[in-house]
């Protein structure tokens, strides 16, 4: 008897952690769910039905609508400028840091101290603050209004990435670097064949960060950028709605759930290398 009302407990538990985690996942989703319903709302239904989730009349109207674009411009421009940018500025950002973690983790240089705890002291350093510099010396570059002020600065390493894959590595045994020097393997053959394999996990992490981040940027291209067909998806979303004039509500929530969904595949294609990173960093053999 008491082992059928343990097991009948546990069930219970079982039923109750379901419900709760369920519930909590609707409400984490709950405003992409409320977008991709709005993007078949009429804009009439959108304002007189704010609460509903649900559209009371169905309108596919809003996606080729809103795929027009504005000012003579298609989304198809804004989407391939994301991913023009986005795809180098990635590749940089992940290839640099990649090298600059393993400099610190496994190459001994004099100030290597120094520059390490120099390195992630500029990950406090607030963004903002370097914006004005930043712009004044790629004016002096002749980058503004071109792509080179948000895709040639990842090529230098990012510090969140650096010390992610630079913890990642320091679990990694030496002795796999000593048997491959043995077998005639340069610091650099170490890093191609033995480390970067190694570091899989941490290399994608940082990949899906990267282009989260980069592929919803807002600030860098609204400061660099001033030619409409040169527009990434952030900035074209905010010029679709003007709120001093009519705007078609409707498309604009149809373009927003365009603009996330190749986040949204890269987190399910990736997922269980994002979790292993994250869970490993730090953890050392």
């Amino acid at each position: 008897m008491a082992l059928l009302n343990y097991t009948q407990q546990k069930k219970v538990g079982r039923v109750v952690f379901h419900i709760v985690v369920v519930f909590l996942c609707f409400l984490m989703t709950y405003p992409l769910l409320y977008m991709l319903f709005s993007s078949f709302k009429t804009a009439q239904d959108i304002f007189q039905h704010p609460n509903s989730l649900f559209p009371q009349e169905w309108c596919f109207d809003n996606y080729p609508n809103g795929w027009r674009g504005f000012g003579g411009v298609t989304f198809t421009t804004f989407f391939g400028n994301s991913l023009f940018v986005t795809i180098l500025a990635v590749l940089g950002q992940v290839a640099s840091s990649s090298l600059v973690a393993y400099g610190f983790a496994r190459c001994n240089f004099k100030g290597r101290s120094i520059w390490l705890a120099i390195m992630i002291v500029s990950m406090m350093m607030p963004a903002q603050v370097l914006i004005i510099p930043q712009y004044i010396m790629f004016n002096s570059f002749g980058w503004i209004n071109t792509f080179l002020p948000l895709i040639v600065p990842g090529y230098f390493g990012y510090p969140f990435f650096i010390f992610l894959i630079y913890q990642f590595m320091q679990g990694i045994p030496r002795d796999l670097d000593e048997a491959a020097f043995i077998d005639g393997c340069s610091k650099y053959g170490i890093y191609i064949r033995i480390i970067l394999p190694l570091v899989k996990p941490a290399l994608v992490t940082s990949l899906i960060f990267a282009t989260y981040w980069k592929w919803d940027d807002f600030f860098g291209p609204m400061i660099y950028l001033s030619d409409v067909k040169k527009y990434t998806i952030s900035i074209a979303l905010k010029m679709f709605t003007d709120p001093t004039s009519v705007s078609d509500w409707g498309a604009s929530y149809a373009m927003a759930m365009l603009s996330v969904l190749p986040v949204i595949i890269l987190f399910f294609c990736f997922q269980k290398y994002l979790v292993e990173g994250i869970s490993t960093t730090g953890m050392k053999g």
